[in-house]
């Protein structure tokens, strides 16, 4: 399982915390040092079946600074992809990729439900 963060999130905190009391074993991964790349990212959002906006730090003041809410509708979904790509700071975050499972930012009845399924 791959734990996409940044380490000053406290909302990654809290999902890391959560993943280790629940024994959950991850390969950390800092978004701004390594950023996802465009490939991974279209992937992961294919994979989803989540709408693209879910992937954005909609919360983040680099999204509100470029004022995405007015520009993102009129973008294509490449020009999307390619801004995320761009700056790790736009990506919602943690994200979670375990397979086929693709999870944007922490909801614990969420989490509970998908990787523990997944798990089996």
């Amino acid at each position: 399982m791959l734990f996409i963060e940044y380490p000053k999130c406290s909302t990654c905190q809290k999902a890391k915390k959560w993943l280790d009391e629940h024994g959950i074993e991850y390969t950390d991964r800092h978004i701004v040092e390594d950023r996802p790349s465009f490939d991974e990212l279209k992937g992961w959002y294919e994979k989803s079946g989540l709408p693209l906006k879910k992937f954005f730090n909609t919360s983040g003041m680099l999204y509100k600074e470029l004022q995405l809410k007015d520009k993102l509708p009129a973008m294509s979904e490449e020009e999307q992809l390619k801004l995320l790509a761009g700056n790790g700071m736009l990506v919602k975050r943690p994200l979670v990729i375990d397979g086929d499972t693709v999870l944007t930012g922490f909801k614990e009845a969420e989490w509970s439900e998908k990787l523990f399924t997944a798990a089996g």
